[in-house]
């Protein structure tokens, strides 16, 4: 198995405080290996775009690395820092506004490429390039982005992301506000651009669905901590409660809604996470088990390697599920068609 690309080690990150900030992210470990889509999902507030920043060195983290090829980035400075930037691109939930505005698509990607061109037309042939690649005709790179509807955007947002060549793009919520057809082509397009290019991909999603369409595993944060990683299609038999609660929410293939009441009580505040499991306030799991219980409200359970008969994965539960195979809870069962 070839080393991962990019690797997030026991990584911590908050935002105020100076030196102690308001922690919303605990002790994340996430690794990508070349070529591999890596699914993050959890509702809001779990710490996913926060992870986002980390990685891109947006933030700096607060405990833990996250290192590049072997290279712990937080020992970066000036223009190597900014170098290994480079090298990882984020494709933001929101192109509108990460677009200038005053700068056409031509000048967008200009300056992506080489923030230093100053000769107009330099890199007109990798513009053309870059666009073609995601799908637009070359002759609209002299228009602004409000002439764009918000798939285009998002496709200019890739382009950009793509010009550096990056070795991983982290696409943070990036159908999030499209219709479901244009959701459905900005995804086929990021799985094409993967599959002819080898980049790797960590891949930020509230929806299990979407995040199987493109993942080949999946890490499952809840309050800022993971509580369930897998191969994708081990995580729709799950081992720990919040992932069920996902998967329960989902849409039936027959067309029936998920369960209703699945995802209605709110998760607490990130930064004042529950005592113990995280997750235990809202855990229907045990209910008749007060020892059980007690046992989740006290003590906080570690991510721990299991071994099950589909496969491998990791899960922070005192009292896993240890899914079975059941035609009720199976990945066919619970995806739209």
């Amino acid at each position: 198995m070839p080393d991962a690309i990019l690797h997030a080690d026991a990584v911590s990150a908050g935002y105020g405080g100076g030196r102690h900030p308001r922690l919303v992210l605990h002790e994340v470990d996430l690794e990508v290996l070349p070529g591999q889509a890596v699914g993050v999902v959890g509702e809001s507030g779990s710490g996913k775009s926060t992870l986002a920043k980390v990685l891109v060195g947006q933030l700096r983290a607060a405990a833990g690395t996250v290192t590049l090829d072997g290279t712990d980035l937080g020992s970066l400075r000036g223009a190597a820092l900014r170098a290994a930037r480079r090298r990882v691109q984020l494709v933001p939930q929101d192109p509108y506004g990460s677009l200038d505005p005053r700068m056409t698509v031509r000048r967008a990607l200009t300056e992506a490429i080489d923030p230093e061109a100053r000769r107009p037309g330099k890199y007109e042939g990798r513009v053309a390039e870059l666009l073609r690649t995601v799908a637009l005709d070359p002759e609209v790179a002299g228009r602004y982005p409000h002439e764009f509807s918000g798939g285009q955007r998002q496709r200019i947002a890739i382009a950009r992301a793509l010009a550096v060549e990056p070795e991983v793009i982290v696409a943070d919520e990036v159908t999030s506000s499209l219709d479901a057809s244009v959701q459905a082509e900005i995804l086929n397009l990021l799985r094409d651009i993967q599959s002819r290019t080898g980049v790797g991909m960590v891949f930020i999603t509230h929806d299990l669905s979407v995040a199987n369409f493109i993942c080949s595993r999946i890490c499952v944060l809840y309050l800022g901590r993971v509580v369930e990683s897998g191969p994708t299609d081990l995580l729709f038999q799950p081992d720990h409660p919040y992932t069920r609660l996902l998967v329960d929410s989902l849409p039936r293939a027959s067309g029936e809604l998920g369960d209703p009441s699945a995802s209605a009580q709110e998760p607490a505040d990130p930064a004042a996470p529950p005592s113990g499991c995280p997750f235990h306030p809202r855990c229907a799991a045990r209910p008749d088990d007060p020892p059980a219980r007690q046992r989740c409200a006290g003590e906080r359970p570690l991510l721990l390697p299991r071994h099950l008969p589909g496969g491998d994965r990791s899960t922070a539960c005192h009292f896993p599920l240890v899914a079975q195979a059941d035609p009720t809870t199976s990945l066919n069962a619970r995806l739209p068609r």
